[in-house]
């Protein structure tokens, strides 16, 4: 039991969290390249980012390992965006991280969803079975040069005016 849930019903809440992380992450990341955001969604994005990885500190693990350094990370970029969106209006330096902090956290969200998904779907587990074959391998190359290219293009075009970004 978990928070008074069973583990499985807990796991579920979890993913749906980070599902949701995910998606309004990735929408908010699409507004930034047409020079956009959306405060409600970039609200929504932080705190279920934020809520994923504390959630994520609550599973049973013998050791502090990877998934915990993962969400450590992730919680302490996640506080550089929070208070640089909500504490400095991403005026001057503060954008940039805001951006590279908030592209990070989604990388991260995302990161661990292809390694979850190389563990957990049937039809991808053969493919990775030690998460060190090719597929795998392949895959995490892949989103680590998309939420890099979409980090880049977000500092590019995402110029709010001071003031006006929260």
């Amino acid at each position: 039991m978990i928070l008074g849930l069973s583990t499985s019903a807990f796991t579920t809440v979890h993913v749906i969290i980070s599902l949701i992380g995910i998606l309004s992450g990735i929408v908010v990341v699409l507004g930034w390249l047409g020079g956009k955001q959306s405060g409600g969604l970039a609200a929504l994005f932080l705190a279920s980012t934020v809520l994923t990885s504390a959630t994520g500190y609550l599973f049973q693990s013998a050791s502090f390992g990877p998934p915990q350094v993962v969400g450590a990370i992730s919680l302490v970029v996640l506080a550089a965006a929070i208070l640089a969106l909500y504490g400095f209006g991403l005026a001057g330096f503060w954008r940039w991280i805001y951006i590279i902090g908030a592209t990070l956290a989604l990388y991260l969200n995302c990161f661990v969803g292809v390694v979850q998904s190389f563990q957990k779907l049937p039809f991808l587990q053969p493919l990775a079975p030690t998460q060190s074959e090719p597929p795998f391998l392949i895959a995490q190359i892949a989103v680590l040069v998309i939420f890099v290219l979409l980090g880049f293009l977000g500092l590019r075009r995402f110029h709010p005016a001071a003031g006006a970004a929260g």
